[in-house]
Order: structure tokens, then C-alpha cells, then sequence
């Protein structure tokens, strides 16, 4: 299983191996699902509130993304769609 900062930023997969971004991480990774998505780094905010499974963490992120007025359908499901991203089960990974 991936750590929360090397899911969060993931930027693809070779194989069984997940593709992590290493600056961003070391630059945001401490970062809360809140701060990303005011920081508008979108895909990560979502892949933080997934990794934590949390539906207000999701809410944040909707609320970051689509404005304070009625979002469309904000489940996991179709938040994961939105932004590419969804649980995946891998032992390795590498940083670029």
C-alpha cells in the first residue's frame, strides 16, 4: 500500500508500479486535502479525500472545485471518475 503522500501524488502507473511526481511531494505533501484544493491542485486534493475515505474531505474538494452553489452528483464514485483517480493496490513505486 502507498504511503497517503505518494497516492496523492501519483501521476500515472507502469505496470504494477505507481509513477509518483517528486517535487510536488516533497513540495506539497504535508499539505491537508483543504489546503490543496484552495491551492487548486484538484486531482490531489480528490486523490487525499479518497486515501482517506472521508465524505466531508470530498465535500471540501467539490466545494473547492465546482463554487459554494450546488455542485453535480459528488459521490466517490463520480469524483474518482472526474479526476482519473481510484484506489489501487501496488508494492511499488517510483519518483520522477
Amino acid at each position: 500500500m502507498l504511503s497517503r503522500e505518494d497516492f496523492v501524488f501519483t501521476i500515472g502507473y507502469d505496470g504494477p508500479t505507481a509513477v509518483v511526481d517528486k517535487e510536488a511531494k516533497k513540495k506539497y505533501g504535508k499539505f491537508s486535502t483543504r489546503e490543496l484544493a484552495e491551492k487548486g491542485f484538484f486531482r490531489a486534493a480528490c486523490s487525499s479525500a479518497v486515501y482517506s475515505k472521508n465524505p466531508e474531505e470530498l465535500g471540501i474538494v467539490a466545494e473547492a472545485f465546482f463554487g459554494a452553489g450546488n455542485p453535480p452528483q459528488t459521490g466517490f464514485d463520480a469524483m474518482e471518475r472526474l479526476f482519473g483517480v481510484t484506489m489501487v493496490d501496488v508494492k511499488r513505486f517510483i519518483t520522477l
